[in-house]
C-alpha cells in the first residue's frame, strides 16, 4: 500500500518510518484520538471540529528526524509544517468517510498482520510502535482505510488515455532526467508586504536584465543578491531530479523548462522568488509507459489529492492553535 505525502511545505522531512517494506509501512499522518487531560493545551489545530494533538505532531518529528537539539524557532517551524501536512490529511480523511469506497476490515487485517510481522523481524512489537507514535491501534486502523479509500477514489478519476498523456508530457519525471541549476531568490513569504514584494520582483528582472546583457555573469549576481545559504557557490544547487527532490514543483518545473544557460522569469515559491539557471543536463535511462505505468498512476494520483486538499480547504473550518 502507498503512502499519499503532500511534497509542498515539508516535503524536507524525512518521512519514512524505516520499517521496512511500502506496503508494510503505516501512513504516518494521521492525528490521534483526544486526550483525556482538558487542562492540558495540547491541540495544535481543529479542522472541522476534529483535534489534530501536539503530542502526535512532536511524535512524528521525533521519529523522522534525527536534528537534535533544535532551537525554539526550528521547533516552531517544523510543528507548523506538520501540523499543515495533518490537516491536509485529516480534511482528505473527513472527505472520504462521504465520498470513499467501503474497505472491508479484513483487507485492514491483512495490512497489519503485515505490518506486525515487519516489526517482529525487527525485533519491535506493535505496542511498542504504537506508543511511540502517540496513537491506537484504531487510529493506526483508521489511516490505513482512508489511504485505501484514496486510492480507490483516484482511480475511478483517471482514464488510461490520461496517464498516457500525462507520462508524455511529463516524460523527463519517468527517465529520471536531472538538471543542475543555480538560483538567485529574495525571501518573501505570505505576509509580506505588498510593497516589498514587488520591489524584489523588480529587483529580480532588473538583475535578470544584466545577465542577458552581459554586463554581469549569473553567479556573481548570486553572490551579491540571493538571500541563500547557496550564495557563496553562485547559487548553484547541483543536480536535481524532476520530482521527488527537496526543491517545490513550481522552482522544479521552471528549471526544466529552460535550455543549458538559459535564465528563468521570476519564478514564485513559498520560499521566495528566484531567478533560476540550468548550466547541465544530465539524461536518465529511457522509459516506456507500459514500464512507467504505475508510477505514472501515483503522480496523476497525487496531483488529484493535492487539488482535492485545495477544493477541501476553502470549505473548511480551520483553527491553528499552536502554542
Amino acid at each position: 500500500m502507498r503512502v499519499w505525502v503532500h511534497r509542498g511545505r515539508a516535503m524536507a522531512l524525512a518521512l519514512s518510518t524505516g520499517l521496512g517494506t511500502a506496503q508494510a509501512q503505516p501512513p504516518a499522518s494521521v492525528p490521534p484520538p483526544a486526550q483525556t487531560d482538558p487542562a492540558k493545551p495540547t491541540v495544535a489545530a481543529t479542522v472541522n471540529g476534529e483535534p489534530i494533538h501536539l503530542e502526535r505532531v512532536d511524535a512524528f518529528i521525533k521519529n523522522r528526524l534525527s536534528i537534535q537539539p533544535l532551537t525554539v524557532a526550528e521547533t516552531r517551524r517544523l510543528r507548523t509544517d506538520v501540523v499543515a501536512e495533518f490537516i491536509d490529511e485529516l480534511l482528505v480523511q473527513q472527505f472520504l468517510r462521504e465520498n470513499g469506497p467501503k474497505i472491508e476490515p479484513a483487507e485492514i487485517d491483512r495490512h497489519l498482520k503485515a505490518f506486525t510481522d515487519t516489526l517482529t523481524r525487527q525485533g519491535k512489537t506493535l505496542a511498542d510502535f504504537l506508543t511511540e507514535t502517540h496513537q491506537s491501534e484504531a487510529t493506526l486502523r483508521a489511516s490505513w482505510t482512508t489511504h485505501l479509500q484514496l486510492d480507490g477514489y483516484v482511480k475511478k478519476q483517471i482514464t488510461e488515455e490520461q496517464l498516457k498523456k500525462y507520462y508524455e508530457a511529463n516524460k523527463d519525471v519517468f527517465d529520471q532526467t536531472e538538471v543542475k541549476v543555480s538560483h538567485i531568490v529574495i525571501r518573501v513569504g505570505p505576509k509580506t508586504p505588498a510593497g516589498e514584494r514587488a520591489a524584489a520582483r523588480t529587483k529580480l528582472q532588473t538583475v535578470r536584465a544584466e545577465v542577458l546583457a552581459g554586463t554581469v555573469e549569473f553567479a556573481a549576481a548570486a553572490k551579491k543578491h540571493s538571500q541563500c545559504p547557496s550564495a557563496p557557490e553562485g547559487g548553484n544547487l547541483g543536480f536535481i531530479p524532476r520530482r521527488g527532490g527537496l526543491l517545490e514543483e513550481a522552482f522544479a518545473k521552471a528549471a526544466f523548462a529552460l535550455k543549458i544557460g538559459e535564465v528563468s522569469e521570476v519564478v514564485e515559491t513559498e520560499y521566495g522568488l528566484h531567478l533560476i539557471k540550468v548550466t547541465d543536463r544530465k539524461p536518465g535511462v529511457p522509459s516506456t509507459f507500459e514500464k512507467s505505468a504505475e508510477d505514472v498512476r501515483d503522480a496523476v494520483a497525487e496531483e488529484i489529492r493535492i487539488d482535492l486538499v485545495g477544493r477541501l480547504r476553502k470549505q473548511a473550518r480551520i483553527q491553528i492553535t499552536l502554542p
